[in-house]
């Protein structure tokens, strides 16, 4: 005789009970096994997003003396194809700039580095002129370049950034306004193992290095890369049209500054090897060559640089005027027209172009500080419009802000 089933002693743990509440307890644990993963799991994401670094220590802000205050700012081009309006108008406009970033209270010493970059298989991927006080080398190797290659969208701008702040002879002083201009309209190629744009920012704010970009055109994802980058660097980030959006102004002092420009040009003489010789020669050709209006602003720019004819060269006039004797001159180093002089020839020959020199100089610095105030109105005018967003615009409102933190004030 079988026995009748008998009520389980505790209703509460009977197989169907039990069986129905470790359903519902493996259901609630699965949810919150599967929120907590979603929380640590979001956690772990935010904490691989790249954030900017600590601010830098602020420095104090009074103004530097005029003896001590530096600005060395390094231009990186993308230089292929798609950039030939910007390549073009930096031609036109880097002594405006030079000239800008001399304009300050503290009569400051400029020095500029570029780097053009292209991608691999191009022509090349770097090109690389080192930072330096002599602009006319800069304006010469500007000249030099040419937009060509690109055309499959991302380039080499890692290997070029990382150029930009650890293959330059960037200063280590406190007081020196150091700065990286990041130009381009393609963002950087991710599969080359190069460094990577993130830490060649980060090593460039620890050397006290502010980062800026400027991009041309509209590419949504470089305005993500280069938004990025400047955020990290400590930097601004700038949007500007293709093709540089820059504007010339023309002042009515440009034709008598470019009569004057001729004329200084003639006072020069070049002497030395025959490698300064040629390279005294070429800078002279070419500020000869300018156009009226980059002629101006060149004679601006060495007026506020010490009153030089040619940066990073000096001829016999300035020598002499700074101690050089001119019979420890060996006679094969003199140009041609002075070595079949005798030596009191020699001297008077001097002292003609120095006097005459003077002359010129005198009235090329008032025709430059009329032409700086006219430039002056007329940016104001351009900004009133609208229409003061032009590279040149854009570089020269980032240093007039960031240069302040080093004490070194724009009016």
């Amino acid at each position: 005789m079988t026995d009748p089933e008998l009520p389980h002693p505790n209703p509460q743990k009977s197989p169907t009970a039990f069986g129905a509440r470790s359903r519902g307890q493996q259901i609630l644990a699965v949810a919150l096994l599967a929120l907590v993963t979603l929380v640590v799991a979001r956690a772990w994401a935010e904490s691989r997003i790249e954030q900017p670094p600590a601010p830098l220590p602020t420095l104090p802000v009074e103004p530097i003396a005029r003896s001590d205050a530096r600005i060395e700012v390094v231009f990186v081009l993308d230089t292929t194809g798609s950039m030939s309006g910007l390549i073009e108008g930096a031609k036109a406009k880097i002594w405006s700039i030079a000239n800008g970033l001399a304009a300050n209270g503290q009569k400051s010493s400029v020095r500029m580095g570029l780097i053009g970059y292209r991608d691999r298989g191009d022509e090349y991927v770097t090109r690389r002129y080192d930072l330096t006080a002599d602009i006319d080398s800069i304006y010469a190797r500007l000249r030099s370049f040419r937009a060509g290659g690109g055309g499959d969208g991302p380039e080499s701008v890692n290997q070029a950034l990382d150029e930009a702040i650890s293959q330059m002879s960037w200063s280590s002083r406190d007081d020196v306004y150091r700065v990286v201009f990041l130009v381009g309209d393609a963002p950087p190629h991710t599969d080359y193992g190069d460094v990577s744009v993130d830490a060649s920012v980060r090593r460039a704010r620890q050397q006290g290095i502010s980062v800026n970009t400027v991009q041309c055109g509209a590419w949504d994802e470089t305005r993500r890369v280069w938004q990025q980058i400047a955020k990290l660097g400590g930097g601004q980030y700038a949007a500007i049209a293709q093709d540089g959006g820059m504007v010339a102004i023309a002042t009515p002092m440009d034709d008598e500054l470019s009569t004057l420009n001729e004329q200084l040009a003639r006072t020069v003489i070049g002497y030395g090897d025959a490698a300064a010789k040629s390279e005294m020669d070429s800078k002279v050709s070419a500020a000869r060559e300018a156009p009226a209006a980059i002629a101006a602003d060149r004679l601006s720019y060495m007026r506020k640089a010490g009153g030089r004819v040619v940066s990073g060269l000096l001829d016999l006039v300035e020598a002499t005027a700074e101690g050089l004797r001119l019979e420890d001159v060996a006679e094969e180093e003199l140009p041609a027209e002075m070595q079949a002089m005798a030596p009191e020839a020699r001297s008077a020959y001097v002292e003609k172009n120095r006097s005459e020199r003077a002359r010129i100089q005198e009235r090329i610095g008032k025709l430059s500080a009329k032409r700086d105030d006219y430039v002056t109105v007329e940016q104001k005018k351009l900004e009133a419009e609208g229409r003061a967003d032009g590279f040149d615009s854009e570089v020269f409102a980032t240093i007039k802000h960031q240069a302040a933190e080093k004490g070194i004030t724009y009016e």
